[in-house]
């Protein structure tokens, strides 16, 4: 088992070991926006944001006396 394990250890360190042969790069724009982004933009993005963040969790808390007698009846 342990040649196992320093097999999987040497492969995972063998790009470490090689140095640093694949240079990444990020793409980073240095200049602004093209078109700027405007309050009906920015509102409708933030809505679609905290709902698809807060949606979920809002919807257990609203439904959680239901989920409560499901565990109860099992």
């Amino acid at each position: 088992m342990s040649g196992l394990l320093r097999g999987i250890a040497r492969v995972r360190a063998a790009p470490v070991l090689r140095g640093s042969a694949i240079t990444q790069r990020a793409n980073i724009a240095t200049r602004p926006a093209k078109d700027k982004f405007g309050p009906v933009e920015t509102a409708i993005g933030l809505t679609v944001f905290s709902l698809t963040i807060l949606g979920p969790s809002g919807y257990i808390l609203a439904n959680l006396e239901s989920y409560k007698k499901k565990e109860a009846d099992e």
